[in-house]
């Protein structure tokens, strides 16, 4: 049974929490074009809506509280262990933030931050030289970095999931697979065939674990 006394209307956490994250991701990300900043904010917003209800006021806990109450009586739904919803609603008894939805969330978020990383590091390194970015995590997908927002996002969704940002993820996917498409454009426009032949090789989204020179073996039957 949760006996956790409500823990709501900590606006001063909601914006801390937002801040911490937000400057974290700006550290990885660095956004320098309109694009990265299109993207960069819609991250931001998706934090920011999260941490509202995590903290501020539980808008989902409320919308959804009767049905709630009627299939898990002995929980305290106002408590803040009970916005782990997916943790709550499978039975987990002990602490929610070591249970399995908590682990899954951290390995996705920090999963998600080094994309971020090795992606920029090796884009920065190639733009200095007016190459096209095609070593370490680009060998293995072309938009790692991307991938990195969407992955963050889902491990806060399997952690803390709410009306709101459920609604927000499948929006924000949808727009950096554009934006994803805008690049390659721009992509084909300066580069050409080294583009076209990377795009053969490398998949956009879900990673090709082999790399590029196992596709190239492949190709010619080595």
């Amino acid at each position: 049974m949760q006996e956790d006394a409500p823990a709501y209307g900590l606006w001063m956490l909601v914006v801390l929490n937002s801040a911490i994250f937000i400057i974290f991701a700006f550290s990885f990300f660095k956004p320098q074009t309109g694009r990265d900043w299109r993207s960069f904010g819609a991250f931001s917003a998706f934090l920011v809506a999260l941490f509202a209800e995590m903290y501020g006021f539980p808008l989902t806990i409320y919308m959804l509280s009767g049905w709630l109450q009627t299939r898990w009586p002995d929980i305290n739904w106002l408590s803040h262990d009970a916005g782990h919803l997916l943790e709550m609603t499978f039975g987990w008894k002990l602490n929610p933030h070591f249970g399995p939805f908590h682990v899954l969330s951290f390995a996705l978020i920090g999963g998600g931050f080094w994309l971020i990383s090795a992606g920029w590091q090796r884009l920065y390194e190639a733009q200095k030289r007016h190459e096209l970015a095609t070593g370490g995590v680009y060998a293995r997908m072309r938009h790692p970095q991307y991938v990195g927002f969407i992955l963050i996002m889902l491990g806060f969704l399997v952690q803390w999931p709410t009306i709101l940002t459920l609604v927000m993820f499948p929006i924000l996917v949808v727009m950096y697979v554009r934006l994803a498409k805008s690049e390659e454009r721009e992509a084909l426009a300066e580069f050409g065939d080294a583009y076209r032949n990377y795009m053969k090789d490398v998949p956009g989204f879900v990673p090709n674990l082999g790399g590029i020179e196992s596709k190239a073996r492949h190709r010619g039957g080595g």
